[in-house]
C-alpha cells in the first residue's frame, strides 16, 4: 500500500490522504426494531469510497448492536432488498449519492430482533433509560433492566419501553390483521393455559376425515406450535380465522371477547365429539349452581341446576350510582338472595296459594378454570346509548372461593322440590345476572329432595380446596363504541407477568396489573387522552391451585409424535418462506412496455428480474413476458432505458450486456424514477444507440396543399445543438429542404412557437426531454407572413384545438315545412330546396339529406378551386378562415357519405367565454321526455352559416386510424378528462343563456371554428335503426354554434332539439348553457341528441312532482315544464293544465290544485298565485316542484301564514291516523293546539304534541313513537329549539295526553314488530328498535358462512 506523509509528517495510506478531496455520503440510520429507538437517527457522513461492509461496522458501533444480527434497507420503499453487511463494494456503487441524504432503516434480521453488545462496550448502559439528558441508548433493553412496564402506563402516551425480543421473553406475539386483538388476547391466553394446551397437543388430526383448512382444532394446534417453536417476533391468525368460516370483512368487526370464548368453546366441542377431548371443555371450565325459590311460609323449596362456564359480575347494580368496590362484593351481590312479596308473591305448592318467597343462587361446584367476567357494558336508559362502566373494582391475585357455597344457613324443615314459575327458563340464571345459556342434561334435577344431596353438596365447600390463582386478565381500554384489547398473562413456568398486546410482547409488575381496576386514578393506560380512564380489567380467569391437578407445559422433547412432525413441518415451510422473502428482497421490479410489432398497439407489464441477472437473461425474460415468440426473433429485441411519462428514450445499454440488473438499475427497489421499453427492429435494420444527455424530438411534417398533418417521425438531437443544426437533421430524416423549413415548437398545450433565430440553441428555446415540433418546407408566400397570421399557424391552431365527439342522432328526425323554409332563406343554388322537394310529406333520414347535397358539393368545390387558383394566394389561404360573403357558398348541408370534409364559418357567441364550463343537471335524466310536453311553435330565426366543403381534399389516414385534424395529445386528454367532468357537475342558479336576440336572430362576433361531421354505424345499434355521427370540431365553438351545425342531421332547427352529455356511468345531463364552449370535452365523448324544444333566455326547465301525502310513495313524477322569468305562479298554472288532462289525465280547475316549493322529498313553501318567479319565488335550472291536489279551495292567503301537516297518534289502538293540514296564522302554540282540538275534539288542555323526525313523512315505529319523540315541549312559539318549524310543510304529531298505552303481550308485540319492519322498510325508512346492530359473532364449523352451523 502506498503511504504518504500527512500534515503531521506521519506517513498514512494513499486513500486516506485523498478521502479529503472526494465527495461525502451522508447516511440517516433509523432504528425500527425497538419502539424506544424508532423515533432515534444515526448520522454518518462518509466518503464515497467507504465500503459497505464498514458502514455495517459503524452502526453496530453506534448502535450497541453485535454485527451481522440486522439488516440495512433503503428507507424510501418496504420492499427494498437489504445490503449486504459483507459487502467490499463502495457506496457509490450500491447507489448511494453524494451530497444528498441517504436514509436507511435498521430491520431485524430473519424476524429475529438484533443482539446487544456486551456490556464491556458501554453502549448498553441501561442508565441511560433513567437520565435522557445522557448519551441515547440505541437498541432494545439489557436482560438484567427493572424498567418494566410501569412507566408504560404511567406515562402520558403509552409506549413500550420494556418490550423483549423472542429471545428475551421467550413468547411470540400474534399480528392484527385489522379489529381482531380481541381474538389475540383469547388466543394467548389459552396458550398459556397448561391443560388446555397439552390437550390440544394430545389431540391428533386426521387429515383422510376432514379438509385441514376448516379443521379448527388442527388449526389451534399449528399456532400453538409455532407460538413454542417460531423464531418470529409475531405471527398470522390468518389461518385460525379461515377456519371459522371467516372473510377478510370479519377482520374489521369487533367482537366482545367473552362473547368469542362462549362461541369458539361451542365450536370446539363441536369437533371434538367422539374424541378424547370431547368433555375437555366441561372438565376445564364447567361450574355448576342452583335457581331456587324456597317459600318463607312452609319452607317448601323448589330448584334447579344449571350449569355455566363463566360468572358474569355486575359492575353497578340497577338503578345505583354505587359501584361495587371489589370482586367478592360482587360475588356476594350475585348470589344475595331476594324476596319476592306483594305484587311479586310465589304461589307455593304446598301452601297452594301465593306467599311470600325467597328467590335467588347457589354456587354447587366450581370448575378446574374459573372465569369471571365483569359487566363493564351498560345501556343507559336516560341517553338511550350503551355505555361503558370505568368504576374501580379490585381483584385479588388469589380468590377463596368457599363462602360462596351454600352460604345461607339451612335449618328448615324437610323440603320439596317442583317445577314453578320461577324456574321455568331452562339453561339460564337469574335474567338480570346470567347470560350463560350453557346447560346440561343432568342439570334439571326437579322433584329432587333437598337433604338427598346436601352431604354430597357440601364435601366441595373445604375452604383449603377452593382457593383460586390469577392468571390471566383480559384488558379493554375504549369506550363502548369500540376500542382495544389486550391481555396480561403470568406464566406458570417462572411466575412472571407479561403484557400481550397483539404483535408486542413485554415483562409487567404485578403494579401494572392494579393499574387495570378502573376508576380515576390518574394513569393514562394504553390510550391517551380520549380514552386516559377507560383501561381496566374485564374478564378475569383463575386457575384453582391443586398440586394433584396443576399440570406444567409440555416441552418439546414430550411432544407426541405428530406433534413432533408438524413442529418439523412447519420449520421445512417457515425455512422456505425465508428463502423466498431473500428472493424477494433481491427481486428488481420494474416497469417494462413494448410496442407490439403486428398489432402496433402499447403493452405494459411488470417485469421482475433478480438482481444477478443479467441484461442478456433480462432480455430474455422480458421477451417471453411480453409474449413475442413466433413474431420476431429475440435477437431483434433489446432492453432501453425508457420515460413513459414523456414518452422519452433515455439511453440504450451498448456494450453492457454481461452487466448484472442490480447494478444497471442502480439497486433493488420497488419502484424507480424511470422505465424499460423492450425495443423491437426488423431483421434488415440496426439499433440507433441512445445516449445520455439526447433529447427525444417528434417531428410532424405539414403539408398546407392537402391540409394534413403526418404522424411523427422520431429524431434524437442535443440541447447544445442550434436550429440551424437542428434543420439540418430534420432535412436528413425526412427529406424536406432546410432552406424554407419552417420549425414550430409546441412546447405545452396550444403554445406555439416558431424557431427562426438560426445559431440560437435547442436548450434557450425551451426543449426538454421529450419535444413535439411541425415542420413545413413549402416554397409559398405563406412563408413571409407572420406566423400568427399565416395559414401554418391557423392549421396547426385547428389541429390542436379539434375533438372528435361521437353524436347519437333521434330515431327519427322530421324536417317540417318551417324548416323547409328555414332552409330555403340559407340556401344559394337551390340545392337545399331540391333535397326537400325529394322528400316532401314524409320524415327524411341523415343518408337523404347528404345524398341530396353530394352533386351541389362537387359541383362547389370545384367552382372555388377555380376561384382559389385564380386569386392572391394569400387572400384564398385567410379565406378559408374568414366569412364568404359569395352567396353561392352559403349552404347549410355538409358532409357526404364518403367521408368527404366540411368546414363551416360559425357564428359564436360571446368568444371571451370559450373556456366556460356546460350545467349538469342534478335530476334523473330518465324522467325526461323526447319531446318536451311544453313546447311551443318552432321559432323561426334566420341564421347566416357559410359552409365550404371540398370533396377532394380528404384526409390522409394516420397510424391510430384518425385523421390529422382529430389528434390531439392523448396524455392531455387523459389527464383533463376527471377535472373537466367535474367541472361540469357545477350547478349554475343563473339560468339558460339562448342563442337567439329579440328579433329571433343569432347574436355573437363571426368567428371561424372547425366543424365536420361523418356517420357511422354502432355495433351495439345496428339493427335498432339509430342514427350516429362521428363529429370533428374545435372545442373553442360555442354549444349554440355546435347545434346550429348539427341542424342539417337532426332535420329540425336547434330551438328545437336539446343536447345531452352521456358520462361513464350512462348517465345522461342535459347541456344548456348556450353559450359556453366545448371546452371540457374530450376525445371519443358521447353526445346524444333529443327532439324538444330548447330553452330561450330567462326560461327554466322544471321537474313537476305530485305530493300525495297519505299514499305509502308520496312523491310522483308527473311531467316537464318550462317557467319562465317574470310568469306569475297563476300563469304557470294555466300552461299546466292542459298537459295534465293530456299527459297524467289529471282533470283539475285551476284552483282545485297548488305548487309548493320541493326540497328531495320534503314538502315546503306553498306558492300564491301572485307570486313572480325570479321576483318572489327564486329559481334554478333543473328545478323541481309538488303540485298538490285540494280538497277544497286554497286556505292560504297570504305569506304570513304557516301550513303544518299534523297526524294523530292513538296509543290505545296503536295506530297512527292520516295527515290533516293545519293553516294557522301565526306561530303561536296555543293556537296550533286550538287548531287541532278543532280536528279532533281533544280538549286543548289534553294536547301533545312534537315535531316529526327526518325526511316527509317522518315515519316512526309504533312501538316508538309514544316514548322516542319529544313530546310536549316547554315552548310557546314554532320558531324556536327545539321545534324551528319556520316554513310550511313541517310534520307534527300529536296526542290526547289521557289515552293510556295498549298493553301488549310478548305474540302481540313480536306480531306488531313484524308488520312494523316491514312497513318502514318498504318505505326505505331505518328500523331503530332492533334489538342488535352490530354483526353477529358466528364460526361456521364446515368453513361455509351459508351453511350457519356455528353458535349464535
Amino acid at each position: 500500500m502506498e503511504m504518504v506523509p500527512s500534515d503531521e509528517n506521519q506517513l498514512v495510506p494513499k486513500e486516506i490522504e485523498n478521502a479529503a478531496d472526494e465527495p461525502r455520503v451522508l447516511c440517516i440510520i433509523q432504528d425500527t426494531t425497538n419502539a424506544k429507538t424508532v423515533n432515534e437517527r444515526i448520522t454518518l457522513n462518509l466518503p464515497a469510497s467507504t465500503s459497505v461492509r464498514k458502514v455495517f461496522e459503524e452502526v453496530a458501533s453506534k448502535a450497541g448492536y453485535i454485527n451481522g444480527t440486522f439488516d440495512l434497507v433503503w428507507g424510501s420503499a418496504t420492499n427494498m432488498a437489504p445490503l449486504d453487511y459483507n459487502s467490499e463494494r463502495t457506496l457509490t456503487e450500491n447507489g448511494f449519492e453524494p451530497g444528498k441524504k441517504n436514509f436507511l432503516h435498521l430491520t431485524d434480521k430473519d424476524g429475529e430482533q438484533p443482539q446487544v453488545a456486551s456490556d464491556e462496550s458501554g453502549t448498553a448502559d441501561s442508565s441511560g433509560l433513567e437520565d435522557s439528558s445522557q448519551d441515547r441508548f440505541i437498541g432494545p433493553l439489557a436482560r438484567d433492566c427493572t424498567a418494566g412496564c410501569s412507566s408504560d402506563y404511567s406515562s402520558q402516551s403509552y409506549s413500550y419501553s420494556s418490550i423483549l425480543s423472542k429471545s428475551e421473553t421467550g413468547y411470540v406475539g400474534l399480528v392484527n390483521q385489522a379489529m381482531t386483538c380481541y381474538l389475540n388476547s383469547l388466543l394467548q391466553t389459552l396458550f398459556m393455559t397448561p391443560e388446555f394446551r397439552n390437550a390440544l397437543y394430545n389431540w391428533e388430526f386426521e387429515e383422510l376425515e376432514e379438509d385441514p383448512i376448516t379443521s379448527i382444532p388442527y388449526q389451534l394446534q399449528r399456532l400453538f406450535v409455532l407460538l413454542q417453536t417460531s423464531k418470529k417476533r409475531a405471527i398470522e391468525t390468518t389461518d385460525v380465522t379461515r377456519s371459522f368460516g371467516w372473510d377478510s370483512s370479519e377482520a374489521w368487526q369487533q367482537h366482545d371477547v367473552q362473547e368469542l370464548c362462549r362461541v369458539m368453546f361451542d365450536a370446539l366441542e363441536q369437533k371434538w365429539k367422539q374424541t378424547e377431548q370431547a368433555d375437555l371443555i366441561n372438565q376445564l371450565y364447567q361450574g355448576k349452581l342452583k335457581d331456587y325459590v324456597r317459600c318463607l311460609e312452609c319452607g317448601y323449596e323448589s330448584w334447579r341446576i344449571d350449569t355455566y362456564l363463566d360468572i358474569p359480575l355486575v359492575i353497578r347494580p340497577y338503578g345505583s350510582s354505587q359501584a361495587f368496590g371489589s370482586v367478592e362484593e360482587a360475588l356476594q351481590a350475585f348470589i344475595q338472595p331476594e324476596t319476592l312479596d306483594g305484587a311479586n308473591q310465589y304461589f307455593c305448592e304446598r301452601c297452594k296459594k301465593k306467599c311470600d318467597a325467597r328467590k335467588g343462587l347457589r354456587f354447587l361446584h366450581f370448575p378446574y378454570l374459573l372465569t369471571l367476567q365483569l359487566k363493564r357494558f351498560d345501556f343507559d336508559y336516560t341517553t338511550m346509548h350503551r355505555i361503558k362502566l370505568n368504576d374501580r373494582m379490585t381483584f385479588p391475585e388469589e380468590l377463596d372461593m368457599g363462602p360462596f357455597i351454600d352460604i345461607e344457613d339451612e335449618k328448615s324443615p324437610q323440603t320439596e322440590s317442583s317445577t314453578d314459575s320461577g324456574a321455568e327458563n331452562e339453561g339460564s340464571c337469574h335474567s338480570d345476572q346470567m347470560s350463560n345459556d350453557f346447560s346440561n342434561d343432568d342439570g334439571v334435577d326437579e322433584g329432587i329432595c333437598l337433604e338427598n344431596s346436601s352431604g354430597t353438596e357440601r364435601t366441595l365447600k373445604s375452604k383449603s380446596s377452593l382457593t383460586f390463582e390469577l392468571f390471566s386478565v383480559m384488558v379493554h381500554s375504549g369506550s363502548a363504541a369500540g376500542g382495544h384489547y389486550y391481555a396480561c398473562i403470568k406464566s406458570f413456568s417462572d411466575g412472571q407477568w407479561y403484557s400481550f398486546n397483539d404483535q408486542h410482547v413485554s415483562k409487567i409488575t404485578q403494579d401494572d396489573i392494579k393499574k387495570t381496576y378502573g376508576g380515576a386514578s390518574g394513569s393514562r393506560g394504553y390510550y391517551s387522552s380520549a380514552f386516559a380512564s377507560s383501561t381496566n380489567a374485564y374478564m378475569l380467569i383463575y386457575r384453582l391451585k391443586d398440586s394433584s391437578r396443576n399440570a406444567k407445559f409440555m416441552d418439546a422433547q414430550e411432544f407426541p409424535e405428530h406433534i413432533k412432525r408438524l413442529v418439523h413441518k412447519e420449520k421445512e415451510m417457515e425455512e422456505h418462506e425465508k428463502k423466498q422473502r431473500e428472493i424477494e428482497r433481491n427481486t428488481c421490479k420494474i416497469k417494462l412496455f413494448c410496442m407490439h410489432p403486428v398489432k402496433m398497439i402499447m403493452m405494459e407489464k411488470k417485469l421482475e428480474v433478480h438482481r444477478d441477472k443479467t441484461l442478456i437473461e433480462a432480455v430474455e425474460i422480458a421477451y417471453k413476458l411480453m409474449d413475442l415468440e413466433g413474431v420476431i426473433p429475440l435477437e431483434c429485441c433489446r432492453l432501453v432505458k425508457y420515460d413513459e411519462f414523456h414518452e422519452y428514450l433515455e439511453r440504450s445499454y451498448e456494450e453492457e450486456e454481461d452487466k448484472q440488473m442490480g447494478s444497471l438499475l442502480g439497486g433493488v427497489k420497488s419502484s424507480y424514477m424511470f422505465d424499460l421499453l423492450l425495443e423491437t427492429r426488423r431483421p434488415d435494420q440496426v439499433f440507433q444507440p441512445y445516449k445520455p444527455g439526447e433529447v427525444m424530438v417528434k417531428v410532424h411534417v405539414v403539408d398546407l396543399k392537402t391540409e394534413t398533418i403526418a404522424p411523427p417521425v422520431s429524431v434524437r438531437a442535443y440541447l447544445n445543438q442550434t436550429v440551424t443544426e437542428f434543420k439540418q437533421l430534420i432535412a436528413q430524416a425526412t427529406g424536406l429542404c432546410a432552406e424554407t423549413m419552417r420549425i414550430v415548437l409546441e412546447r405545452c398545450y396550444n403554445d406555439l412557437r416558431l424557431l427562426y433565430v438560426p445559431n440560437k440553441t435547442l436548450k434557450a428555446e425551451g426543449f426538454f426531454r421529450s419535444n413535439k415540433v411541425f415542420v413545413e418546407s413549402s416554397d409559398s408566400a405563406d412563408y413571409h407572413v407572420t406566423f400568427t397570421d399565416s395559414y401554418l399557424w391557423k392549421l396547426l391552431d385547428r389541429h390542436g384545438n379539434t375533438i372528435r365527439l361521437n353524436v347519437s342522432l333521434p330515431e327519427s328526425s322530421p324536417i317540417s315545412q318551417t324548416y323547409r323554409t328555414f332552409c330555403h332563406k340559407l340556401g344559394s343554388s337551390g340545392f337545399l330546396e331540391d333535397a326537400s322537394d325529394q322528400v316532401k310529406g314524409a320524415q327524411k333520414s341523415v343518408e337523404a339529406i347528404l345524398e341530396a347535397s353530394t352533386e351541389k358539393l362537387k359541383s362547389l368545390s370545384l367552382q372555388q378551386q377555380q376561384q382559389r387558383a385564380s386569386s392572391d394566394l394569400k387572400t384564398t389561404e385567410a379565406s378559408d378562415f374568414e366569412n364568404n360573403e359569395s352567396p353561392s357558398q352559403e349552404v347549410d348541408s355538409c358532409a357526404s357519405v364518403d367521408n368527404r370534409e366540411l368546414e363551416n364559418r360559425i357564428q359564436t357567441l360571446d368568444p371571451e367565454n370559450n373556456f366556460q364550463s356546460e350545467e349538469r343537471s342534478d335530476s334523473d335524466i330518465n324522467n325526461d321526455r323526447s319531446t318536451s310536453s311544453v313546447d311551443s311553435d318552432i321559432l323561426s330565426s334566420s341564421h347566416s352559416s357559410d359552409t365550404l366543403c371540398n370533396a377532394d381534399n380528404a384526409q390522409i389516414p394516420l397510424a391510430n386510424g384518425l385523421d390529422s385534424h382529430s389528434i390531439t395529445c392523448s396524455r392531455r386528454s387523459k389527464a383533463s378528462e376527471g377535472r373537466k367532468e367535474t367541472w361540469d357537475t357545477a350547478e349554475e342558479d343563473s339560468g339558460t343563456d339562448s342563442e337567439y336576440d329579440e328579433k329571433g336572430k343569432s347574436k355573437g362576433e363571426m368567428h371561424c371554428m372547425y366543424f365536420r361531421a361523418e356517420p357511422y354505424a354502432s355495433d351495439e345499434n345496428s339493427g335498432s335503426g339509430q342514427k350516429y355521427l362521428t363529429v370533428h370540431v374545435d372545442k373553442r365553438i360555442t354549444l349554440a354554434a355546435f347545434k346550429q351545425n348539427l341542424e342539417p342531421y337532426v332535420g329540425v332547427p336547434s330551438s328545437q332539439f336539446k343536447v345531452f352529455r352521456v358520462y361513464a356511468n350512462n348517465q345522461e345531463f342535459e347541456s344548456v348553457r348556450l353559450n359556453e364552449t366545448l371546452s371540457s370535452f374530450a376525445d371519443d365523448n358521447k353526445i346524444t341528441i333529443r327532439l324538444g324544444r330548447a330553452l330561450k333566455k330567462g326560461e327554466y326547465r322544471v321537474k313537476v312532482y305530485q305530493l300525495l301525502v297519505n299514499n305509502p310513495e308520496p312523491c310522483k313524477f308527473l311531467l316537464d315544464a318550462v317557467f319562465a322569468k317574470g310568469m306569475t305562479v297563476r300563469q304557470s298554472k294555466e300552461e299546466l293544465l292542459p298537459h295534465l288532462r293530456e299527459q297524467c289525465r289529471l282533470d283539475l280547475t285551476i284552483d282545485r290544485f297548488r305548487l309548493r316549493k320541493k326540497t328531495w322529498k320534503n314538502p315546503g313553501t306553498i306558492f300564491l298565485d301572485y307570486h313572480v318567479y325570479e321576483e318572489d319565488i327564486n329559481i334554478s335550472s333543473n328545478w323541481e316542484v309538488f303540485l298538490e291536489v285540494l280538497d277544497d279551495t286554497e286556505k292560504m292567503k297570504s305569506m304570513s301564514q304557516l301550513a303544518v301537516l299534523t297526524r294523530r297518534w292513538r296509543p290505545e289502538q296503536m295506530k297512527l291516523e292520516s295527515f290533516q293540514e293545519v293553516v294557522l296564522e301565526s306561530n303561536s302554540v296555543d293556537e296550533l293546539k286550538e287548531k287541532l282540538s278543532e280536528i279532533s275534539e281533544i280538549p286543548c288542555e289534553n294536547i301533545e304534541f312534537a315535531k316529526g323526525r327526518g325526511t316527509f313523512p317522518c315515519e316512526i315505529s309504533v312501538l316508538e313513537i309514544h316514548q322516542d319523540l319529544d313530546w310536549n315541549p316547554k315552548v310557546s312559539t314554532l320558531n324556536v329549539w327545539p321545534l324551528y318549524i319556520c316554513d310550511d310543510g313541517a310534520v307534527v304529531f300529536y296526542r290526547d295526553k289521557t289515552e293510556e298505552l295498549m298493553d301488549l303481550s310478548d305474540e302481540e308485540r313480536n306480531e306488531l314488530m313484524k308488520k312494523e319492519s316491514s312497513r318502514l322498510l318498504k318505505t326505505g325508512h331505518r328500523v331503530n328498535y332492533s334489538p342488535r346492530k352490530e354483526k353477529a359473532l358466528k364460526i361456521y364449523l364446515d368453513g361455509a358462512p351459508n351453511k350457519d352451523c356455528g353458535q349464535d
